[in-house]
């Protein structure tokens, strides 16, 4: 009786999915059903580039599934033929720039509100991630009339100076979270070895929140390149324009799609976003499971 009880115990924890149709409905089925909502976005972009213009509205000679001629004159229409590559560099330059002010900012924010241990810091914490609710709809009205009085409407500086207003309160919340977890002991050591604020922040906690430097700098790249409001009010020539804006307003003329161009721009633009997800996934996944454990 003893040897059947521990073995029946045994079976406890994962062992249910020994079997091959409990593992297919457990795991294979949701898994399937994830890439597929997850990729097919990415697999029509790709399809619809690719196709004829023929092919796009002929569904009964044509399957909307699959390119039977493909071609590539959407693509050189977008990089050759329109503002498409001034667009991808605006992009980047600004997401990069604000990226960077925005991590800046928020480091010294989330240090001194985290480690600094003042009076009302938990306070501070909350109000600087409340001030990422705010709708952007409501704060560009005052932003443009600064923009506009500073005189960097229709420039590139519009915009960088202006996405770390939504960009810093959130990488501050974030990094806030991983700043409590490393060990307060690593800083007295390093205190009553007569180490300064700066050296501390600058070579033990920076090293050690690497994982949540990249994961905030992921989300604000990804915010900054997605964002479409504050480019849409602040730029108007289209050599300024970002990749969101300018697929919408150029592409689109009146009521005719260029849905090849569009689908090819939206790829494109998609593409730097998967190739820095792709490469910093480790340290995203860390962050977001733990730091340093004391």
């Amino acid at each position: 009786m003893t040897t059947s009880s521990t073995t029946k115990g045994d079976e406890g924890g994962m062992g249910y999915l020994q079997s091959l149709p409990r593992r297919v409905v457990t795991i294979y089925v949701p898994l399937a059903v994830f890439m597929f909502v997850l990729l097919f976005p990415f697999y029509w972009m790709t399809i619809t580039a690719l196709k004829p213009n023929d092919e796009m509205t002929d569904y009964s000679s044509y399957s909307p599934l699959w390119v039977v001629r493909p071609t590539l004159q959407h693509i050189r229409y977008l990089l050759f033929e329109t503002s498409y590559p001034g667009w991808l560099i605006n992009t980047i330059i600004i997401s990069v720039a604000a990226t960077f002010i925005s991590l800046v900012a928020s480091v010294l924010a989330a240090y001194a509100i985290e480690r600094l241990r003042f009076t009302g810091s938990r306070s501070i914490g909350l109000a600087i991630f409340l001030a990422y609710l705010v709708p952007p709809s409501i704060l560009f009205i005052p932003l443009a009339v600064m923009v506009f009085n500073l005189g960097l409407y229709d420039t590139r500086f519009a915009l960088i100076l202006t996405y770390p207003t939504f960009l810093i309160p959130f990488c501050t919340w974030l990094l806030m979270g991983y700043f409590r977890s490393i060990p307060f002991e690593l800083e007295e050591c390093a205190l009553i070895d007569g180490a300064t604020r700066w050296q501390i922040l600058t070579r033990i906690v920076l090293p050690l929140s690497v994982p949540g430097l990249i994961s905030a700098g992921i989300f604000a790249f990804t915010l900054s390149w997605n964002e479409f409001i504050y480019a849409l009010t602040f730029i108007q020539s289209s050599e300024n324009k970002t990749v969101p804006v300018g697929v919408l307003t150029e592409l689109v003329r009146s009521d005719v799609y260029e849905w090849g161009a569009l689908m090819a721009g939206a790829l494109i633009g998609s593409l730097p976003v998967v190739i820095l997800y792709s490469f910093f996934v480790e340290y995203y996944v860390s962050s977001l499971t733990g730091a340093v454990k004391e």
